[in-house]
Parts: C-alpha cells; sequence; structure tokens
C-alpha cells in the first residue's frame, strides 16, 4: 500500500487526460491510495516505474529521482514563458530577469531558467504548487465569495483525502496549540477576522497573491468537540486549480506541523 495519495501522485505525469475516467491525475491517484483503482490503469504510466511499483506491493515510497524529474518538466515550461504576462497573470513584479511573488507576504522569485531565490524555507510540497501558480493561473481577481474546498471545480471527488491531508491535522495542532492564530498572523502575515459562519476564530492567509485562505475554528464548548474548516476564494478555480490548492495546503499544513513539533508556536514567533 501507498502511505499516501501524493506519493501515488508524485509517479504521474500531471497531464489531467482523462483516460482512467477520472477528471483529475490527482482524483486517479486518490483512488489508487483507497484501493477503488490499480496504478496500471494509467494510460501514461512510465513502464519502468509500473514495473517498480508491480514488485513491491507495499509500494514504497518515491524517491528523489522522481521528484526531480517533475520539477524538472516543471521548470522547463517556466523557461519558455512570457514573463511579463506571468507577473500580470499572477500578481507579481517581473524585473532583471525574475518573478517575484508574495507567498505569505514574503518575496518568492523564480527567474527565466526556472531558479528559485527565496527569504523563507518552503518546502518541496509547496515550491511544485507556486511553479503550478505561475504555470496555470488565468489571473482571475480575487471575488471574496469563500467556498469549501469541495466547492472547487474537479474537488469533489478529492474532499474526504483533502479533510484527511489537511483540515484534521491542523485541528489538531490548533487544540493543542492555544496561541495557534495568534502566532500565525505573525509569523505568516495573517489577518484574523471577526468570526464568519459563527466561528471563534477567522484567519486569513495569503500563500500566493490571488489564492487566499481562511481558517475558520471553533472552540471546545459545553460537550460540543472543536471544529475546523478551511475556505478558498471562489477564483482558485481559476488561478491554479484544485489540484494545486490541494498540495499547496497539504504542503503549509507539513510546515505548521514541523513548527509545532520541532520549536513550539511561541519559540517560532520569537525567531520569526
Amino acid at each position: 500500500m501507498f502511505a499516501n495519495a501524493m506519493e501515488v501522485f508524485t509517479l504521474l505525469d500531471k497531464s489531467n487526460c482523462r483516460k482512467c475516467n477520472e477528471a483529475t491525475c490527482l482524483a486517479f491517484a486518490s483512488k489508487v491510495f483507497l484501493g477503488q483503482k490499480k496504478l496500471s490503469e494509467c494510460p501514461n504510466i512510465d513502464p519502468k516505474i509500473l514495473a517498480r511499483y508491480n514488485d513491491s506491493p507495499k509500494g514504497a515510497r518515491p524517491g528523489e529521482a522522481e521528484y526531480e524529474q517533475e520539477m524538472a518538466a516543471m521548470k522547463q515550461r517556466v523557461t519558455a514563458l512570457d514573463f511579463e504576462d506571468a507577473a500580470r497573470r499572477t500578481n507579481g513584479k517581473f524585473a532583471n530577469d525574475r518573478l517575484t511573488l508574495r507567498i505569505f507576504g514574503k518575496p518568492f522569485s523564480v527567474d527565466t531558467a526556472g531558479n528559485f531565490r527565496s527569504d523563507i524555507h518552503i518546502n518541496p510540497w509547496i515550491t511544485g504548487p507556486v511553479l503550478t501558480y505561475v504555470l496555470e493561473s488565468k489571473g482571475v481577481p480575487v471575488t471574496g465569495q469563500w467556498v469549501p474546498f469541495r466547492e472547487l471545480e474537479n474537488a469533489r471527488e478529492l474532499n474526504g483525502l483533502f479533510v484527511k491531508r489537511t483540515e484534521e491535522p491542523l485541528k489538531k495542532i490548533a487544540d493543542t496549540h492555544p496561541d495557534l492564530f495568534e502566532d500565525l498572523a505573525m509569523i505568516f502575515n495573517g489577518k484574523q477576522l471577526d468570526g464568519l459562519y459563527q466561528s471563534d476564530i477567522s484567519l486569513v492567509l495569503h500563500p500566493l497573491p490571488l489564492v487566499p485562505m481562511m481558517i475558520c475554528y471553533w472552540k471546545k464548548d459545553d460537550g460540543m468537540d472543536s471544529d475546523l474548516h478551511l475556505f478558498f476564494d471562489k477564483s482558485a478555480s481559476d488561478n491554479g486549480g484544485s489540484d494545486m490548492v490541494f498540495r499547496l495546503v497539504a504542503g503549509i499544513v507539513q510546515m505548521f506541523e514541523k513548527l509545532a513539533r520541532t520549536h513550539g508556536w511561541q519559540t517560532a514567533a520569537a525567531t520569526g
């Protein structure tokens, strides 16, 4: 068995060809992870990958080679971009052969050769979605209409997996770290709003310029368990798509978990 759907997704060509009868490659990956489809049902899978995983029923973790191949393909596409157009579509700035975006309000640059520069550490699960955003964003303005992940285009089949990979672990962090939201606002340039949807806390973060996300948290009260849900601007479907949002938020939650586990939120807030 694979450890999670993202491991399966790493093996695919990301073409969303639908020949497997799924809307997206990520939807297919989730079905493989859940045992509802076989990896061999992807018509574009590399025979060498298929042979390796068929010989390994437990599904060893994809190595760095697959990730490097994926990133190399995306970087190649980046080198062919019209960077001035990309700056317009992504709400970024192009100067000195670099496209600079604001990730959590901090600069992240991609140059015309596909190289990165950033003032903050970004794990691989976020770097990939950033490149997808640069390549695929249509530049649709943020609407101010918040929707749950399942209401984004082609996201309904992924929603169960999204909840398990993002909302559930983030709720656990919130339950055990009372100062989580204040620290997120400080570290990641978030903005707290008056509680929407009758939540106790509503926090808006901007992991990408045109892809804001809102965290709503309901505290434990009167025998009711705590709850947490994530919302996205409706325009996210056009500014990268549900696959990108899934991977982006999964990476963000991994980053939050690492901060909570290795440093503690108070320490992280103090060091920036």
